[in-house]
């Protein structure tokens, strides 16, 4: 039981203690001991910044910086009890609590937070790169571990990306989007913050509420670096924590059986381009899994821009892959349910599980962790005479490296003292690029919190 002790002006609990329940409640004395001892010097920084994160759930921003500010005296403390382990909270915001009690959904994220971090830890020390096959099982593992993949559950779940940043009448269309999807019983699955990725979850929420369906699941799977600076929204029912943002995105396409996209910012751009590198890989052409770009009729000129980006500098063939409807929710819903029935006959054809891909083929430079730094984004090789996999692999890196610049505060902290990111790239690339960025600072993609600064420069190798 949570019991408040007092209130500090600034908004925060003194000190408030709470238990693990449920399956959370399983750690190992090791696991009790080196969170209690602090034996690993790098654990409990990172454990801090994620549960400061998920304290905050619900609040919508992108400056984990300024978050942080905010709680400069947030600490943990951790003990042993009967029950596995206590956890003491010292000037926590105030706003995860009610009458002194942390909030039920609140409190599951935060010992998913110690369940991720301690068990990926145990497997992964990121020591050394792992083989495909050992990435592809570390994320079955930790997915597991979490509880997200079911056996006896049809194939029912629906991976939402879109941007953290986006218009009133975008996000009003995600959740009627997301009301359509939850009226046919169908889960969501998201990257767990805020505006794309709170709104197809709160209108399925309503429609699972309507059809008296009470077994609906609302999946957030983030990484250290993004929910650090995008706390969880209110939805979120099941949290995981994957080590890094290449293990988040093997995660999300291993179980999803249908992806609908929204317009967002870079990291959505990121996640579409992650996924046409997997989708033109000739080793996936029979994958059947419905992939849709959709927004409202407001929405279409930027969907315009996505895709002539996506024709200019990968083909025809690779935007193929990708089914555009504006406007139309119920048309979207319709078209993940037909596909759900190819991606059912596939599974059944190659004998592959309905709970998690294996068969989906995920190129090796995907599956290696790409640190943004000064030297690796201007080593990026963006020229045109590559395969389109290949370039869109590199370009992946492009997006990843802006994102990490905008949000991470690691490489916020080296933009600050290096200055922007120096990317070199072909002409044609270069103005394909340049276009679709200046677009989404115009429309305000790529930042919530005050004016956007470029953390990059795109230069022409010419």
């Amino acid at each position: 039981m949570n019991r408040l002790s007092a209130t500090t002006a600034a908004g925060t609990l003194l000190e408030a203690s709470v238990h693990p329940r449920n399956h959370l409640a399983f750690l190992s004395q090791e696991e009790v001991n080196r969170l209690i001892n602090r034996t690993d010097a790098t654990l409990y920084p990172l454990i801090r910044s994620c549960a400061l994160a998920v304290l905050n759930s619900g609040v919508s921003t992108d400056d984990s910086l300024g978050l942080f500010a905010l709680y400069p005296d947030f600490d943990m403390g951790f003990e042993r009890h009967s029950r596995g382990l206590k956890v003491l909270l010292k000037h926590a915001p105030a706003q995860a609590f009610v009458d002194g009690k942390l909030i039920e959904t609140i409190h599951d994220q935060l010992f998913a937070v110690l369940r991720d971090l301690l068990h990926g830890r145990d497997l992964y020390q990121g020591s050394r790169e792992l083989s495909p096959a050992e990435c592809s099982d570390l994320v079955f593992q930790i997915l597991r571990n979490a509880k997200v993949l079911e056996s006896s559950r049809e194939l029912s779940c629906v991976v939402c990306w879109g941007g953290h940043s986006i218009s009133k009448a975008e996000y009003d269309y995600t959740q009627v989007v997301g009301q359509e999807l939850g009226l046919r019983r169908l889960d969501i699955c998201t990257g767990c913050g805020p505006g794309a990725m709170k709104g197809p979850m709160h209108g399925a929420l309503y429609a699972h509420k309507r059809q008296k369906f009470e077994q609906g699941r609302f999946i957030g799977i983030s990484e250290p670096g993004i929910i650090a600076a995008e706390p969880p929204n209110g939805v979120v029912s099941e949290l995981v924590i994957m080590p890094d943002i290449e293990k988040r995105l093997e995660a999300f396409v291993r179980i999803a059986h249908g992806i609908v996209i929204f317009p967002g910012g870079a990291g959505t751009f990121e996640e579409i381009l992650y996924l046409l590198t997997i989708l033109c890989d000739p080793r996936n052409a029979d994958e059947p899994i419905p992939v849709i770009l959709t927004g409202p009729e407001s929405s279409k000129g930027l969907i315009d821009n996505y895709m002539c980006f996506i024709t200019d500098t990968l083909g025809r063939e690779v935007a193929a892959r990708i089914n555009i409807i504006i406007d139309d929710a119920a048309a979207v819903a319709e078209r993940i349910q037909r596909g759900r029935e190819d991606v059912e006959n596939y599974r059944l054809q190659t004998d592959d599980a309905y709970y998690f891909n294996w068969t989906l083929h995920i190129p090796s430079a995907l599956q290696s962790t790409f640190e943004p730094t000064h030297e690796s984004m201007s080593a990026l090789q963006l020229d045109e005479d590559q395969k389109p996999e290949e370039l869109a692999s590199e370009l992946r890196c492009l997006f990843s490296g802006i994102v990490a610049g905008n949000c991470k505060p690691n490489t916020r902290q080296l933009i600050d003292e290096r200055g922007p990111f120096e990317i070199q790239a072909a002409p044609r690339l270069v103005n394909a690029i340049e276009s679709l960025l200046h677009r989404l600072i115009r429309e305000k993609r790529m930042k919530i919190d005050g004016e956007y600064k470029p953390c990059y420069k795109i230069i022409s190798n010419y």
